[in-house]
């Protein structure tokens, strides 16, 4: 069965920009962000994640990045990367490059494995797998920071946190300074500035 076509990643980003613009950025009100900050604008990504084209960008455009960083798994905090590390898997089995998801809970259930990490296998570890965190949108960083301490406290090597939407507002240095690369798919700026 031959490959489906795949945009290249200049224009899987300009057409995800779109969508975002579209389906996930609100502007007029102010709301709380989860890093307790108030916006006057806010990005639900949700409606982006779980639209089929824009969950195939999304997964294009992360798997792009994550290519040359060899690594055996992605995933990120529940509930935003959740839906994140779905679509790079999907993509991934689709392009004959399979990468495999995981997520971290925010708390560990009191009944079954009572694990912090889901999605592994019955005898998979964390031990030694290098990952990819991922975020649907960063402004303080702190979010995905937990998700880096829980996959390196079970033994995994953070090869980089990938957010879809960057809201500049510091997460970058969080990052530098937990040694952990950052990567946005996008920043505010592509989608406030052109709005």
């Amino acid at each position: 069965m031959p490959l489906p076509q795949f945009p290249t990643p200049e224009q899987a980003r300009d057409e995800l920009i779109g969508i975002v613009t579209s389906l996930s950025y609100v502007t007029g009100t102010e709301l709380r962000l989860a890093s307790g900050q108030t916006s006057s604008y806010y990005f639900n990504m949700k409606p982006t994640m779980l639209d089929a084209r824009g969950a195939f960008l999304i997964g294009l455009l992360i798997l792009d990045r994550i290519e040359p960083m060899q690594v055996s798994l992605v995933g990120g905090l529940e509930m935003g990367a959740v839906p994140l590390a779905t679509a790079v898997a999907a993509v991934s089995a689709a392009k004959g490059e399979p990468v495999s998801a995981f997520f971290v809970r925010k708390q560990a259930k009191d009944h079954g494995t009572q694990s912090l990490i889901e999605g592994l296998a019955k005898d998979e570890t964390m031990e030694q797998r290098r990952v990819v965190i991922l975020e649907d949108v960063t402004t303080t960083g702190g979010s995905a920071l937990k998700a880096v301490e829980t996959v390196r406290a079970a033994g995994a090597e953070v090869a980089a946190v990938i957010t879809v939407l960057d809201r500049q507002e510091g997460a970058g240095a969080v990052f530098t300074k937990a040694g952990v690369p950052f990567h946005a798919l996008m920043t505010k700026a592509d989608i406030v500035g052109a709005a």
